[in-house]
C-alpha cells in the first residue's frame, strides 16, 4: 500500500495489532524482503514495514542524504500513522544503521531494539573507498551492476547454491532500486557516525540477530554491539548469510516472538 506523508509517496505494508514493530530494510533492497516477517509475526505484534526513499514504492527526493534523514523519514510515517506509543524498531544491515540513527534521534519513542545482519561502527577508510566504488558503478551500469555485485555476498553459500528462487527473487528486489536511491543511500552509510555511544545508553531490551555464514558483517561486530547495549541479547543464526529474515525466517521469527514475550513478561 502507499501513502503520502509531507508531500512524499511512501510504500509500505502493515498488518496485525499490539506493540508497533518497525522493519526497516537494508541495502539495496526494499519492504519484501519481510515478508515472511509480516506473515509470521502479525499474531503476536503490529508489523510495519516501510520502503525506505528511493527504494520500492517510496518516491525519492532529490536531496542530499544521511542516516538520520531516512530515521526522520520513519517517524514521519510513524506520525503519520497515529502511533503514539514507543515502537520496537527493527533494523536489517542499513536498516539497522537506520533503527540506531532513529534511537539517537527519538530515544523516548523506542521500546526495543532488534539489530539484524549489521554493525555499529563507522565505515573505514577501505569501506568508504568501496562505497565510492559502488557509486560509480550505480552511475555508470544502473541496479543492475549493484545487484550482480552484491548477490553472491549477501547469501550464505549454501542458500546461494540450493535456493535459486529466492537469490532470483532477492535480485529482482536489487534490480528494482532506483539509481537515485541507491547513490541516497551508498552517500548516507558512507558518512555515517559510529553509533556505539548511542548503544551505551540505550538501557531498554535489545535483540542482536546475526547470520553464521554472513560474509559482510562479522562476528566481531556482533559481539561489540552485545558489549554496548548493556540489556541485549545476540542470537546466530545457521546456514544463514546477510539475509537471515529471508534465508531462515523460522528461527528469525522465532528469535523476535521470544523477545517479545520477554518484554511482556519484564
Amino acid at each position: 500500500m502507499q501513502t503520502t506523508v509531507m508531500g512524499r509517496v511512501v510504500g509500505y505494508d502493515e498488518r496485525g495489532q499490539g506493540t508497533p514493530v518497525i522493519l526497516i530494510h537494508g541495502f539495496p533492497l526494499n519492504r519484501m524482503i519481510w515478508e515472511a516477517q509480516w506473515e509470521g509475526l502479525m499474531d503476536h505484534a503490529r508489523i510495519i514495514a516501510p520502503d525506505l526513499r528511493g527504494f520500492g514504492e517510496s518516491e525519492m527526493v532529490e536531496a542530499t542524504t544521511e542516516v538520520g534523514t531516512y530515521a526522520d523519514d520513519v517517524r514521519e510515517l510513524v506520525n503519520a500513522l497515529g502511533i503514539t506509543e514507543p515502537a520496537i524498531i527493527v533494523g536489517h544491515s542499513m536498516g539497522g544503521y537506520v533503527a540506531m540513527a532513529y534511537l539517537r534521534r527519538y530515544p523516548d519513542h523506542v521500546a526495543g531494539l532488534i539489530l539484524v545482519n549489521t554493525k555499529a561502527t563507522a565505515d573505514t577508510i577501505e569501506a568508504q573507498a568501496g562505497r565510492d566504488k559502488n557509486i560509480a558503478v550505480a552511475k555508470e551500469k544502473g541496479a543492475d551492476g549493484i545487484a550482480e555485485e552484491m548477490l553472491p555476498k549477501v547469501f550464505s553459500p549454501k542458500t546461494y547454491t540450493s535456493n535459486p528462487e529466492l537469490v532470483a527473487q532477492v535480485k529482482r528486489i536489487m534490480q528494482s532500486a532506483s539509481v537515485a536511491g541507491i547513490v541516497g543511500a551508498l552517500s548516507a552509510m558512507r558518512e555515517r557516525p559510529d553509533s556505539t555511544p548511542t548503544l551505551l545508553e540505550f538501557s531498554q531490551p535489545t535483540l542482536i540477530i546475526a547470520g553464521a555464514d554472513d560474509l559482510l558483517m562479522n562476528a566481531a561486530d556482533q559481539e561489540n554491539m552485545k558489549l554496548a547495549a548493556r540489556n541485549s541479547t545476540l542470537v546466530t543464526v545457521p546456514d544463514a548469510g546477510h539475509l537471515t529474515p529471508m534465508e531462515q525466517p523460522e528461527a528469525f521469527n522465532n528469535a523476535v516472538i521470544e523477545f517479545l514475550r520477554t518484554m511482556v513478561r519484564a
